[in-house]
């Protein structure tokens, strides 16, 4: 006999569980949803500017041995403030500092009125570890380490980014933070471009989340990033006079060296660190505003005197692109035999949002991802490029030890991806040789679509 009670239970408690269920499964469904682009709710202000320093940033001077340069924020009130350098000690009372006068440069945002500030500071002693902090309103910034380039003959660790760009509070901080806990001896961060997504009002935004998803990197390596296309913006868009701008807060964010080529001054720059001579190329400049042949006449002169035992040249779009519907035609026809007369070593890419090595060296062509942004591989990527990926935030780390140049692409795990080593025998020239050793398998995106139902693109 069926009990009337017993029933009632079951049924309250199948009830219960698909009420349950369903609360899980629009719980996961709103975990699902598309993430913002940072996680600054509409309305609220996160990152205005005020007298206490912030987006405090170094750099490398043309000669990285003997010199840094030093960005920082305030608030527009703070008008050639100070920033004090001295030899780093073990004591508290480190002597002295040395002090110079910032000039400082005003710019409009969403978040108010700021002051961008730029030291440079020159005359160091090479290998020498250095003290200094920035000025601010009746306050200083931390005092922060960096230490000066060695003699060309030292050994050299630094790491390489591709593109952040979208989500960098939320999903760049964990790839950096890797990085610099498997490269802890690193003394310089290259980032191929588009750090900023920029374009949709958030502007400084995006600049704030930039500056703190990298947390103490900026100020404990030397910084030297190339301009992506979207550190440009579009003016009169969709109009006949539309045309690329390079957006404002490029030129004062970051204390670059000032030796580029006249057509491209603010975006494109070279300088020595040890026994590497890096040279940073604009490839939105050279595409879309027409100063291919001038980046490349720039170049020509900037390679022939490198004087050092290896070279690297980074752009943001790549020569030959892994991606499917892309093909920088003025690159390869202007810069590319500029690179291949002077035996480039490394040529470091972003722009494509997947991992691709040209399987032809020398040069080596290198394309990666550090972001959250990730598209797909184009079919020909899959024949000439080898190891390629999809789905992927990594960083590089690059070795350089007399002779040999050591580079692994690591995830944003710290999984081995991609290996090799080039050896400078002298006789024959430089090797690639493969270090296939503990790579983790090739990775594919598995997702049909986005979450907003592109299929175009395997995570945005």
């Amino acid at each position: 006999m069926t009990n009337p009670g017993r029933v009632m239970r079951q049924g309250l408690l199948a009830a219960l569980l698909l009420g349950a269920c369903a609360a899980a499964s629009a719980q996961d469904a709103a975990a699902r949803q598309p993430e913002p682009n940072t996680r600054v709710p509409k309305g609220v202000m996160r990152y205005a500017p005020t007298g206490f320093p912030d987006r405090i940033v170094a750099s490398p001077a043309q000669e990285a041995s003997t010199g840094i340069a030093v960005a920082w924020r305030t608030a527009a009130t703070v008008s050639a403030p100070l920033l004090e350098i001295v030899v780093a000690g073990d004591s508290p009372d480190m002597g002295e500092p040395r002090r110079i006068m910032a000039t400082s440069t005003l710019l409009k945002t969403e978040n108010g009125n700021a002051h961008h500030h730029r030291v440079d500071v020159g005359a160091l002693q090479p290998d020498t570890l250095y003290a200094w902090r920035v000025q601010g309103d009746r306050t200083w910034s931390a005092w922060h380490h960096t230490r000066t380039a060695a003699k060309a003959s030292g050994p050299l660790t630094l790491l390489y980014f591709g593109d952040t760009q979208n989500k960098n509070v939320s999903l760049t901080t964990r790839v950096v933070r890797e990085a610099m806990r498997y490269a802890p001896d690193a003394r310089l961060a290259l980032y191929a471009g588009d750090l900023v997504s920029g374009g949709d009002g958030e502007d400084d935004n995006e600049w704030g989340e930039w500056f703190e998803a990298n947390e103490t990197l900026p100020t404990s390596l030397v910084v030297a990033p190339a301009p992506g296309n979207h550190e440009y913006f579009e003016e009169f868009e969709d109009t006949p006079q539309e045309r690329r701008v390079l957006g404002a807060h490029w030129p004062v964010t970051f204390a670059l060296p000032g030796n580029g080529v006249a057509q491209a001054r603010r975006t494109t720059y070279w300088f020595d660190y040890q026994d590497v001579r890096v040279v940073v190329i604009d490839g939105t400049s050279a595409l879309d505003l027409g100063t291919a042949e001038a980046q490349a006449a720039w170049l020509d002169q900037a390679l022939a005197s490198n004087p050092h035992r290896w070279s690297i040249v980074m752009t943001h779009q790549p020569f030959f692109s892994p991606r499917e519907g892309r093909d920088n035609v003025a690159l390869r026809r202007h810069l590319l035999p500029v690179i291949r007369k002077h035996q480039v070593d490394l040529v470091l890419q972003g722009h494509d949002h997947v991992y691709g090595r040209l399987k032809s060296p020398p040069p080596v062509f290198v394309v990666s991802v550090t972001g959250a942004k990730q598209y797909r591989l184009s079919d020909e990527a899959r024949k000439t490029m080898r190891p390629v990926a999809e789905d992927t935030q990594l960083f590089q780390v690059l070795r350089f030890d007399g002779p040999r140049l050591r580079y692994e692409a690591r995830t944003a795990t710290g999984r081995l991806y991609d290996a090799f080593e080039l050896v400078d025998d002298g006789a024959n020239g430089k090797q690639l040789i493969e270090r296939t050793e503990g790579r983790i398998e090739a990775r594919a995106c598995a997702r049909t679509e986005t979450l907003k139902g592109r299929a175009d693109r395997c995570w945005e």
